[in-house]
């Protein structure tokens, strides 16, 4: 009776994340704290997020998350990104030493740090629609 209960209640947990944006929310936020604790508590010099993308990654690859458990959570973070990236703007006026040879450097530290970030995202995002691909394929049974 155990095992039954188990996977009943297994599947009710991922329908609920399945079409919850703000449970999706949490957990992408409890796994980029995970991670940040990690990164603290280890001291290494990886940010947070970084070992964030590995962790889901490394779920997503274990088939322990689904793609579907995160997909409106992040579409949401996608949606919003905007928001996160406001505050910043104000600040770079302030300081006239950004519109010089410290400004020219900065540039091109966050050129390259955008372009790793984009070919990063590549990667997982490819890696995500295999995973995809590969789950709604029906297996060959010989």
């Amino acid at each position: 009776m155990l095992p039954y209960t188990f996977k009943k209640t297994s599947i009710l947990i991922k329908r609920t994340f399945h079409k919850s944006r703000i449970l999706q929310i949490a957990l992408i936020t409890v796994l980029w704290f995970i991670a940040q604790e990690i990164s603290l508590l280890t001291r290494m010099p990886i940010p947070g997020g970084v070992i964030g993308l590995v962790l889901v990654l490394a779920l997503l690859y274990f088939d322990l998350l689904s793609i579907r458990s995160l997909a409106l959570g992040a579409e949401w973070f996608l949606a919003e990104m905007l928001l996160f990236f406001i505050p910043a703007v104000p600040a770079v006026l302030n300081h006239q030493e950004f519109f010089g040879w410290t400004g020219l450097k900065i540039l091109a530290i966050i050129i390259v740090g955008t372009m790793i970030v984009i070919i990063g995202t590549a990667i997982v995002v490819d890696f995500s629609f295999y995973k995809l691909e590969k789950q709604s394929q029906p297996e060959n049974k010989q």
